[in-house]
C-alpha cells in the first residue's frame, strides 16, 4: 500500500522518529512501524491525525489505496465472509431439520451425531464473528466512506441496522439448540 511509503516518506520530511510520530498521533512506535511496513493501515482518526500534522489532505495521504481497498472490501473480504456464513447456515438449517430424525433414529447415537453437527454449526458461527473482527473491514470501510464524502455516523447506523436482524436469528437459534439438546437429554432420561 502506498500509505506506508507516504507517512514514512513525510514523517522523514517533518524530522521526527517513529516514537516521535507515534506520541503525536496517540498510538505506539511499534503501530507507526506496522503502518510504514504496510502490516496494518492506519484508522480514521490517525488518517486525521497525520494529515494535519504533515499539511496534507487526507485524500493526499491514501492516494493509490482507495482502490486498494475497495477491491479489499468487495473481493477478499467479503468473498470469505459470504462463504462461511454460507456454510453456517447450511450448517444451521441441517442442525435444526435433522434433530427429530436423529432422535428418533437412534436415541443415544443420533443425539451425539446431532451434538456434534450442533458444535460444528457453533464453531462456524464463532468464525464469522471472527472474521468480523480480525479483517480490518471496518476500518477499511471508514477510510472509503470518508473518502467519498459520507459521514460515520451514516457507516455506523447503516452497520447496526444491518447486523440486527442477523444477530436476531443467530440468537434465536442457538438459543432453539440448546433448548431442544437441553430437552432430548431430559426426555432421554425420564
Amino acid at each position: 500500500m502506498e500509505i506506508a511509503a507516504q507517512i514514512r516518506k513525510h514523517r522523514t520530511e517533518s524530522g521526527l522518529s517513529q516514537k516521535d510520530l507515534a506520541e503525536k498521533v496517540y498510538v505506539t512506535r511499534q503501530t507507526v512501524s506496522n503502518w510504514e511496513n504496510g502490516k496494518s493501515y492506519p484508522d480514521i482518526q490517525s488518517l486525521l491525525l497525520l494529515s494535519q500534522l504533515f499539511g496534507v489532505s487526507g485524500d493526499q495521504l491514501i492516494k493509490g489505496d482507495l482502490e486498494t481497498m475497495k477491491k479489499e472490501i468487495s473481493q477478499k473480504a467479503v468473498d470469505s465472509f459470504n462463504r462461511e456464513a454460507r456454510i453456517f447456515t447450511i450448517l444451521m438449517a441441517v442442525s435444526v431439520l435433522a434433530f427429530v430424525p436423529l432422535l428418533l433414529w437412534n436415541y443415544g447415537w443420533g443425539l451425539a451425531i446431532w451434538a456434534v453437527l450442533y458444535a460444528c454449526t457453533m464453531w462456524y458461527a464463532l468464525r464469522v464473528e471472527k472474521l468480523k473482527k480480525n479483517s480490518d473491514i471496518h476500518t477499511y470501510k471508514e477510510v472509503v466512506a470518508y473518502s467519498e464524502g459520507r459521514s460515520l455516523d451514516e457507516l455506523e447506523r447503516a452497520e447496526e441496522r444491518g447486523k440486527r436482524p442477523y444477530q436476531t436469528v443467530i440468537k434465536f437459534l442457538a438459543g432453539a439448540g440448546v433448548g431442544a439438546l437441553l430437552g432430548a437429554i431430559v426426555w432421554l432420561f425420564l
